[in-house]
């Protein structure tokens, strides 16, 4: 990313670092429902069915049937929390990316609920930077450039756990609920959750990709870590998802008085930049 100097690329080089927030949401929103349970192999009428473990993860992996429940998580560059409300088709989504070379820090936050978008951004780390209201600030979607300007509420699993699970080469269950395996990141829809670029980047080393997964004791999936090899000039990470405080969390609800306001037009010309 080249960075320019003054007030003009100082803005530039802002949008620039949201553009790429936004681009890392590939980590939030679904590539797809989840395969439906094959059937249990029985070598008889009395044999107990086996439980494919590779089946068993891709059962917990969240489809809006949970209820509410919390989600955090990390990739190459940004950390990533919020909250999901399926029956609402709703997602609060905080971004926050890593400080650059110049020291800008970002921090986007997202409230989608069916169709209505709010925003949330501030930056720090250098003088003369936007400074936004610390509110909700509604977005009007006829004034944004592109379907893809903001993130979207494609499913419960925000984390693209089930894509990623779906693309293992090998699982085991370990102990109750406690799983390792192998994932293949090299291509499909396992390669989209990962930055642009990355997949290719890893080569060889994406096709072999070691997992942890953890399952509660009701078969909801509640953690997924990969060990992504380093590559180019990205180093190694862990990339992490958990879900927590699945029919516990509090419901999404419409953001009213104080605590909303309209986005200014500085909101726009900086997702649409």
């Amino acid at each position: 990313m080249t960075q320019a100097t003054g007030t003009a690329g100082t803005f530039g080089r802002t949008v620039g670092t949201i553009a790429a927030v936004l681009a890392a949401t590939t980590l939030l929103g679904g590539c797809g429902p989840k395969d439906e349970p094959a059937a249990a192999p029985q070598s008889g009428p009395s044999a107990s069915p086996t439980v494919d473990p590779k089946q068993a993860l891709l059962d917990a992996v969240p489809d809006g049937t949970e209820g509410t429940f919390q989600f955090s998580g990390k990739d190459s560059t940004n950390t990533h929390t919020g909250r999901v409300d399926p029956a609402s088709k709703a997602v609060e989504l905080s971004i926050t990316g890593a400080p650059g070379s110049d020291g800008i820090t970002t921090k986007m936050s997202f409230l989608l609920i069916g169709e209505e978008a709010w925003l949330k951004a501030k930056f720090s780390g250098k003088p003369g930077l936007p400074r936004f209201p610390d509110k909700w600030m509604k977005l009007d979607r006829t004034k944004l450039t592109g379907a893809d300007t903001i993130p979207a509420y494609d499913s419960a699993d925000q984390g693209n756990t089930g894509p990623l699970i779906e693309a293992a080469t090998s699982v085991q269950e370990q102990s109750p609920g406690q799983y390792v395996g192998v994932v293949d990141v090299s291509t499909g829809n396992a390669a989209e959750v990962l930055d642009d670029g990355e997949a290719a980047a890893l080569g060889e080393a994406g096709k072999t990709v070691p997992f942890t997964a953890v399952v509660d004791g009701d078969k909801r999936l509640t953690s997924l870590t990969l060990k992504i090899p380093a590559a180019g000039k990205t180093k190694a990470y862990d990339y992490v998802v958990n879900y927590t405080g699945y029919g516990t969390t509090p419901k999404i609800t419409v953001p009213t008085g104080n605590a909303a306001t309209k986005a200014p037009a500085m909101a726009y010309e900086m997702l649409n930049g």
